[in-house]
């Protein structure tokens, strides 16, 4: 018998329902839902192959809010992340270095060389 046991200890998932975590369980219920109401809100607009499409592309995005993973990130830390360096955040960055040593000693750097001024007349 072998157990597996994950190298980094932040990789870690319990299963609880079907193999699945609490929140890709949720996320696949969510989903369901969704295919579920699209199907019974537009079975009387559309034909039966492209109403199953719909619900198909309709409840993707749900479903794969639970599984997605992008550098350590969850879907929704993803798309705040987007949101926030996109929107909020300045696109334009402008440097302007600064020299707090020379703020710091300023008023010493001129006073020496003013005397070395001096001593040099």
């Amino acid at each position: 018998m072998e157990v597996k046991i994950n190298r980094e200890i932040r990789e870690y998932t319990e299963s609880l329902f079907f193999g699945l975590s609490l929140r890709q369980f949720f996320f696949s219920i969510l989903a369901v839902g969704v295919a579920i109401a699209l199907y019974f809100g537009l079975r009387s607009r559309f034909g039966i192959e492209t109403l199953s499409w719909m619900c198909v592309l309709g409840a993707a995005p749900c479903a794969a809010m639970g599984f997605i993973k992008y550098h350590g990130m969850t879907a929704e830390q993803l798309l705040w992340a987007y949101v926030k360096s996109e929107f909020l955040m300045p696109r334009r960055l402008m440097f302007h270095p600064t020299n707090i040593y020379y703020e710091a000693l300023h008023k010493t750097i001129l006073r020496n060389e003013k005397e070395g001024m001096k001593r040099h007349d």
